[in-house]
């Protein structure tokens, strides 16, 4: 999965684009395009559709990036902008999320819930040996407020560290390891774990 975007409309109205455009835009592009393809891979469960969403996003981006810039967070905008066109592209699918196929098998039980098992396995131990094919971990995931879905499938998903997290979502690191701390202490509940509020000090 490389998130390259592929030769269509959307890619080549950014290459017309490309000597209109301040190189602002382009540092922008940089930054946050692997990311907002990863991060719809995982909701959409298709590699072209996401590649697409995301192209058309920044398009759009493009033909509006004075707005953009004149926002007071020109990150936490743009992340809410993707989000948004993924959730309509949903809807216009008439179906919920694909990361229950895409997330569940693919990425979460290998790469987001084992390291959240080893976490919890170093506060409890044999309190989560029911934990370990991470489903009922994955379930209590999908249960989580939007905000801490978006921390834990960033840094535990896709393995994004904190500070890369926070610039994407256009938040604070402080912002991100809170969020995380109430995740990682929501999930214990559900799972009828007792996790304390100060175990989380990753990075």
């Amino acid at each position: 999965m490389t998130g390259q975007p592929p030769d269509d409309t959307a890619e080549r109205a950014l290459q017309d684009s490309s000597d209109l455009m301040p190189p602002a835009f382009w540092a922008f592009h940089e930054l946050y395009h692997q990311a907002y393809f990863e991060y719809a891979f995982v909701q959409l469960g298709e590699q072209v559709t996401a590649d697409r969403l995301v192209d058309q996003t920044f398009v759009f981006l493009a033909v509006i990036w004075p707005d953009v810039t004149a926002q007071e967070n020109p990150e936490a905008f743009a992340w809410t902008l993707l989000k948004e066109r993924v959730a309509a592209e949903l809807e216009a699918q008439g179906r919920p999320p694909a990361a229950m196929e895409t997330m569940a098998f693919e990425r979460a039980i290998r790469a987001a819930c084992n390291p959240i098992l080893d976490s919890f396995r170093a506060e409890f131990r044999a309190q989560v040996t029911e934990l370990e094919d991470g489903m009922g971990l994955y379930a209590a995931m999908a249960r989580l407020p939007e905000r801490q879905f978006d921390v834990m499938v960033l840094q535990y998903a896709l393995g994004f560290p904190t500070k890369k997290t926070a610039l994407v979502m256009g938040v604070c690191e402080a912002t991100v390891r809170s969020t995380r701390r109430a995740a990682k202490c929501r999930l214990a509940a559900d799972l009828g774990l007792e996790l304390g509020e100060d175990t989380d000090d990753e990075e």
